[in-house]
């Protein structure tokens, strides 16, 4: 089906209207959304996606409808896999809490734009060259593949971005609230504020490297692949603010994850044997195999991202590695305070910090004692007890 330039320009202008009211209404004045807020706003945009689906499925038939339900879902469970890597950044740069919806909404729309490029540059290639199929399958598989073998993300806000960044240019160590400068000796500097940004910034290229494919590989019809994408990106920021504390707890979602995109990477290839005009394969000739169903591969997708999801939420070695991460963070977090003007984050991260302490000395011990640097982890509580003891005794 055609899409016309009206409907094209009342999506974009619907999708920039969210993102300005965002900015205008949630992002200008600085603060914690509370899991509330968090809840009704993430319900909110998901809602705003179904509901554009429902439009697709009754103007734009059956086909384009589940093409545009799988491709949301796939690129929506990326996007969560991608707040792993943010919670990282985040963390490691010590961004004040209640200016991380800034950053968080900055990276949405980098993202966004990013990925508009990527998909116009896709779309273009696949149409000149059937044989892009085969390397976008490739990518996928190989994406799989690292996913199934990656130990530790904590490097990925060190990226070779934030080295030349450094090098390039002075940068503070502290922030000045959520300016991107701020002047030190009557001189304008960078904050870490724009570094962040940064970071976030160049680790959203390397995530359309790998979920543009797999939406290629559900459909090649650009006003679905650019609105599936669009739409899995809008409350992102508030399912940050709703997951935070959780994210750790999904510790089978990489397999899902990983199974998802083997799955479209073997889809994709089957699709380039069959539209095959490579002279080394089949002598230039369509190969004939069999093609994998849009229904088929949404319910793949929702398959797997369910026996993923469940599998974490019950595993006893997932709750206890969860709650043992979120104390390390609490416990580090209560360490420097020095991060945050607010007063109320230092009462707030202990109360949580002995929460969560009591939580996992109420599990197994076998449990307690296989999550990852648990002893470090021990040492770090310690010293945020012995800290909060010499505040109230000061």
């Amino acid at each position: 089906m055609e899409v016309s330039a009206l409907i094209w320009t009342l999506t974009v202008v619907l999708i920039l209207g969210l993102l300005a009211f965002d900015y205008f209404f949630h992002i200008r004045k600085a603060h914690v959304p509370n899991l509330r807020e968090a809840a009704i706003w993430s319900s909110i945009y998901v809602g705003i996606a179904l509901l554009f689906g429902v439009f697709v499925l009754i103007f734009g038939g059956i086909d384009m409808g589940t093409e545009y339900f799988a491709g949301y879902i796939t690129e929506k469970a990326l996007s969560v896999d991608n707040l792993f890597v943010f919670l990282i950044i985040i963390a490691s740069f010590r961004v004040p809490r209640e200016d991380q919806q800034k950053v968080l909404l900055f990276g949405i729309v980098f993202s966004l734009i990013a990925r508009t490029g990527f998909i116009f540059v896709g779309a273009a290639l696949i149409n000149q060259f059937a044989w892009v199929f085969y390397l976008f399958g490739l990518i996928l598989l190989l994406t799989a593949g690292n996913l199934l073998k990656k130990d530790d993300e904590s490097d990925e806000a060190n990226n070779f971005i934030i080295r030349i960044a450094k090098k390039l240019f002075h940068t503070t160590d502290s922030y000045d609230g959520d300016k991107l400068f701020t002047k030190i000796d009557g001189k304008k500097v960078l904050t870490p504020m724009l570094l962040v940004m940064v970071a976030i910034g160049g680790t959203d290229i390397l995530f359309a490297l790998d979920s543009i494919p797999a939406i290629f590989g559900l459909t090649q019809n650009v006003y679905i692949v650019f609105t599936a994408t669009a739409f899995s990106l809008m409350g992102l920021r508030q399912l940050y603010f709703l997951l935070d504390g959780l994210l750790d707890r999904l510790i089978y979602l990489s397999y899902g994850l990983a199974a998802i995109l083997a799955f479209i990477g073997v889809k994709l290839i089957l699709h380039a044997l069959h539209e095959n005009n490579l002279s080394f394969i089949n002598d230039g000739e369509h190969v004939q195999v069999i093609e994998i169903s849009t229904g088929l591969s949404l319910t793949v997708i929702i398959g797997a991202l369910l026996i993923t999801v469940l599998a974490s939420l019950f595993s006893k070695a997932g709750k206890a590695q969860t709650a043992i991460g979120n104390l390390g963070r609490h416990a580090s977090s209560y360490t420097d305070l020095t991060y945050t003007s607010d007063p109320n984050e230092r009462e707030r991260i202990y109360q949580a910090l002995l929460e969560e302490e009591a939580y996992v000395k109420s599990m197994a011990k076998k449990y307690r004692d296989k999550a990852k640097d648990v002893e470090k982890i021990r040492e770090e509580v310690a010293e945020a007890h012995q800290q909060h003891e010499h505040y109230l005794n000061s």
